[in-house]
Formats: structure tokens, sequence, C-alpha cells
């Protein structure tokens, strides 16, 4: 964890309410840091139904494989997640350190192995000792309790400069329901599913089946939409449970993502991934500012999407940002580089409000001193139209400042 708060780190924390059905305790291993919770577990007295995405990674961690090997049962009794180490590229240790984690937990909790759920993030490379929290997390059980998002969120932070929660409310059927989520991610972040890590949990009874199809179409727009260095990690995972304590209220069970009952619920989730997925890129490392790219006119929405991604994660654009520099010859570079259709003497680029380029030149009546009072701003929009269709996007990102070098070029020492 940095010393200095990121400056775009959110003013107040939302008031997480306890969300029936899950209970959560923290314990300092000191498996990196010291002096700081850097476990924590998650359990659900009651099976949840569960669903989740993974990083597509060529190199998953080995608690991504194990819980993508759990995950078809559907089921979740707890989670176990630990930071300052990613037990990724540690070959048969890393199966063991698995292994013995999710054994100690189903003791713990009273469970099965295949509703056990496991989360490192860290150092990539170095062999996880689990004996250093598998011990405690019997304790962790007995001491654990509803009201503790925020605390939750502050364990699993490596570099992050702050802890990352939402809270949302919908409803199903007349029943209110409640939707808590936390995340923690700072580096490495780069849209391929999660890009980090996650956690997500409501009350509602929603059937295994219909989650994940909630799920996958909400990380789309959501946490497949940010970037702040184009690196994507190997540990990726975002999880949602329900607990289905609702139906105590009357909310019958859903079982399929098409239900119409699911609309305002579907509405709310969505929000809140957004809103997670926002504050990891304002928490980027040494950010400063927090960009906006949004592509028009491309022909595709996909075709719109890659063009963002190359204008979002070029490191001449985000270094011009931080500089306060309108170089928009650096939009116009990386959009031709995106291997998309782009025609140079259609194209136009703003700056916030500011038209800098328009038919494939300088806007005539461009004014330096109106770009540069949107570049001194701490949030900055840059769009992009390609002229060639109906394809659109939107991706976030974040400034590229000397911080980040620095935080990066000693992170394992």
């Amino acid at each position: 964890m940095s010393a200095t708060v990121s400056p775009l780190a959110p003013k107040t924390y939302p008031d997480m309410p306890v969300l029936r059905g899950v209970r959560m305790a923290t314990a300092a291993a000191g498996i990196k840091y010291k002096n700081r919770t850097d476990v924590l577990l998650m359990v659900f007295d009651e099976p949840a139904a569960v669903a989740g995405v993974f990083t597509r990674s060529r190199c998953p961690s080995a608690p991504v494989d194990f819980c993508r090997a759990n995950l078809p049962a559907g089921r979740a009794r707890a989670v176990v997640v630990n930071s300052g180490n990613a037990n990724a590229f540690t070959g048969v240790k890393g199966k063991a350190a698995t292994e013995l984690t999710a054994r100690s937990a189903s003791e713990a909790v009273g469970c099965g192995l295949d509703e056990v759920y496991l989360a490192s993030t860290g150092v990539i490379g170095e062999p996880l000792d689990a004996t250093k929290f598998a011990g405690v997390l019997g304790d962790m059980h007995v001491a654990a309790t509803g009201d503790f998002w925020l605390e939750a969120a502050k364990a699993i932070m490596t570099t992050d400069t702050y802890p990352k929660v939402a809270t949302r409310t919908a409803e199903i059927g007349g029943v209110t329901v409640t939707i808590n989520g936390i995340a923690k991610g700072a580096g490495m972040i780069a849209p391929d599913m999660a890009t980090m890590l996650s956690f997500v949990a409501t009350d509602a009874d929603i059937a295994p089946a219909a989650l994940q199809a909630l799920l996958c179409e909400g990380v789309g727009p959501s946490f497949n939409s940010v970037t702040v260095d184009s690196d994507t990690s190997t540990s990726d995972t975002l999880l949602l449970f329900a607990t289905g304590k609702a139906a105590a209220d009357g909310q019958a069970k859903v079982e399929s993502a098409d239900d119409p009952r699911l609309a305002g619920f579907r509405a709310a989730l969505n929000d809140l991934l957004k809103d997670l997925a926002l504050q990891v890129v304002r928490d980027g490392e040494g950010a400063r500012k927090m960009v906006e790219v949004t592509v028009t006119g491309a022909e595709s929405d996909a075709a719109a999407k890659r063009i963002a991604l190359s204008i979002a994660n070029s490191p001449l654009v985000k270094t011009a940002v931080a500089g306060e520099d309108a170089n928009w010859g650096r939009v116009v570079m990386a959009v031709g580089k995106s291997g998309e259709m782009a025609d140079r003497d259609r194209l136009a680029i703003w700056f916030g409000d500011v038209r800098v380029a328009v038919n494939g030149e300088r806007d005539p009546d461009y004014s330096e001193e109106a770009t540069t009072a949107v570049m001194q701003k701490q949030d900055i929009a840059i769009r992009a139209d390609i002229g060639l269709g109906n394809g659109r996007a939107t991706v976030w990102t974040c400034d590229l400042t000397k911080e980040y070098v620095a935080i990066n070029g000693d992170y394992r020492s």
C-alpha cells in the first residue's frame, strides 16, 4: 500500500450494509506486508450460488485453476483471499498451497472442497507459504462478522492506495435485495475479463446459471473496459455470490437470466461493477488523472473498442495527459495503429468539448488556451469519431507518471 492516497480516490466511502448470509474476517499473516491484514475469509453459513469470470492469460495462477475446477458445482461456502503473493508460476508447490488452504478452509467451515474458492494477489513466481495462514482459518471462521466489508477490502490490497467498496439495492418481484462488492487493483490492469480481484455478493435468490449469465454480460462495459497499463494479470478473478436470503422476504427464486423480474437487479449489478472498475482505474499506480476515451463512427462496436484501447494504452497519449499537453497528434497515431479501419480524412478528435481536429487536419477554430484548460482538469474526456459507421465504445484509463515507473521499478524489493 502506497504511503500517499491517490488524488483520484473517493472522498467518502459508502456505508456498507450487512448482507444476510455472508460473514467475513481478516488476519495479518505477514505474507509480504508488515503490520497489516493480508488474509480474508468470507463464509457462507449455508451454500450460496456462485458465478465467476477469470483471466484469459495462458499463464494463470494456481488459485484460478482451483476456482475454475469448482465453478461447475455452482455452490460456495468459503472464500480465502491472500495478498502479497500471487501463487502464480509456482508449479507443484503452488498446487500444494491451494490444496492446503482449501483443506484448512473446508475443515474450519465444515464444507466440501468443491465449496471453497481461493484467490491470491501479489508477486508472481514466489512460492506461497500457506502454512502462515491456514492454521488461523478456524479462528477466523468463529470471529467472522457481517459488518466487515471495508476491512475486507483493505485486506486484499497490494499497491492499492485505498480500499474499493460499492453497494446497491434493487427489487426482484417487489422484494428489495442488496448487492455489495469489493475490489483490488492498481497495476497490471488491462481488460481481459476481471483484471484484478473482485468479490460481489447479494442476498437475492438467483440460480447459478442465471448468475453466471448476468456476470458475463456485466463485465463487458465495466471491468473489460478499463486499462491502467495494458498488462493482464495471471490472477484475475471476479466472483459473484447469491446467498438466497431474500427468499425469506418472499422473493421467488430466479432460474433464468432472461427473467423480466431481473431487469432492476441487472441494472444495479452493472452499475456496481462499473463503479468498482472505475475505482480501480482511479487508483492506477502513480495516477494523477482519469481519462475517458470514447470512439464513435467506427465500423462496429468491437472495432470502436479496439481503437479506444489503442488510444487508452498508448504510453505517448498517457504521458501527454500526465504533462497536460494537448498533443492530439498522438491520438491520430493511436487510431492509425489500431489495426481497425479508419480514414485519415474523415477523422475528428475532441479533448473535452473542444474539437481539436476535423476532416484530417487541425480544426480551423483550434484554441491552444481552451484545450490546455481541458488538460489541466483531473478528469479528461478524449473522443475520436472515425466517420465510417455506427460503432461506439468507451473505455477508461489514467495517465502515466514517473511514480508508475518508481512503483514498478522496485516492486519486489
